[in-house]
């Protein structure tokens, strides 16, 4: 048991969960699990089993779910009840709450109401890459998921072209092939990354290199496990005209013109107004 009850004030706690090895929860953690009033979790079935693992039982307290789908009057129930004097825990499937998980509207809507909101730290995906991934973290953007279609996906890319710092993107192994190809075409072969795979878990793996590398290594993989994946910062390279053509004939073959050029000028570092003028140009060209 390393777990106590303790007294805990009306408010919503956002509790970090392990994201992947079950004994990398804080000794905090547990003793809000152990001590609120209500638990409300993205997953109620991994929740209990995590409690389970740590001894921590229900003891007749309320277990709901709270998800991305949940409704209005859903989150105004939990808020009424923390109004009412009650303490809630908040814990994601796994991971810090709001992180790319449930919350931000709860925490909203507790904020609002005058209620007090504070955070049990623990468990990242995010930091924990950052740890592993080898690149720099003096300065790092967290991105997310990227679009499910490929031209929003580089059109996305191509806007964080020339951000100065370690970019980090979750992704899911069913799209991670298409993404690394896509940073590649939209960022350069030649920019440092590296795919995090089942971090804290039994097969953890980090794969590191310029993102032609790490294309060529996941071509022909079949994946699976939870991703994170880091992009390193732009370095300064110089560019002709006739690159610029090259790049934008190939974009162009699969995306509209000025999808084409925002992607190009973000790949190479330029003006997307100079590079969309040399689209429509070639555009014109071809007709």
């Amino acid at each position: 048991m390393n777990h106590r009850i303790i007294p805990l004030e009306a408010g919503l706690y956002l509790v970090a969960t392990p994201i992947g090895t079950a004994r990398d929860i804080t000794l905090r953690a547990l003793d809000i699990l152990a001590s609120c009033d209500l638990i409300v979790a993205e997953d109620t079935r991994t929740a209990r089993k995590l409690m389970d693992i740590h001894g921590i039982p229900l003891n007749g307290r309320q277990m709901i779910a709270y998800h991305d789908h949940s409704t209005e009057a859903q989150v105004a129930g939990i808020v009424k009840l923390i109004s009412e004097g009650k303490s809630v825990a908040c814990v994601s499937e796994a991971g810090t709450p709001m992180v790319a998980d449930p919350g931000f509207e709860l925490g909203r809507a507790v904020i609002a109401a005058g209620a007090n909101v504070t955070a049990a730290p623990g468990a990242s995906a995010v930091l924990t890459a950052l740890t592993v991934g080898g690149l720099p973290t003096d300065k790092f953007m967290f991105v997310g998921f990227l679009p499910a279609t490929k031209s929003q996906r580089q059109t996305d890319i191509a806007s964080l072209r020339d951000i100065p710092a370690t970019l980090v993107f979750y992704e899911s192994p069913k799209r991670i092939k298409e993404m690394l190809v896509d940073l590649a075409d939209v960022l350069g072969g030649d920019r440092e990354a590296a795919v995090c795979r089942e971090l804290t878990k039994k097969f953890e793996e980090v794969s590191r290199g310029p993102l032609r590398d790490l294309v060529a290594e996941y071509a022909d993989r079949t994946v699976k496990g939870e991703l994170v994946v880091l992009v390193g910062r732009a370095g300064a390279a110089e560019v002709d005209e006739m690159d610029v053509e090259t790049a934008l004939k190939k974009a162009m073959e699969t995306m509209r013109v000025k999808d084409a050029a925002t992607a190009v000028a973000g790949a190479l570092g330029l003006p997307k107004r100079q590079v969309y003028q040399i689209a429509l140009d070639l555009q014109k060209a071809g007709e």
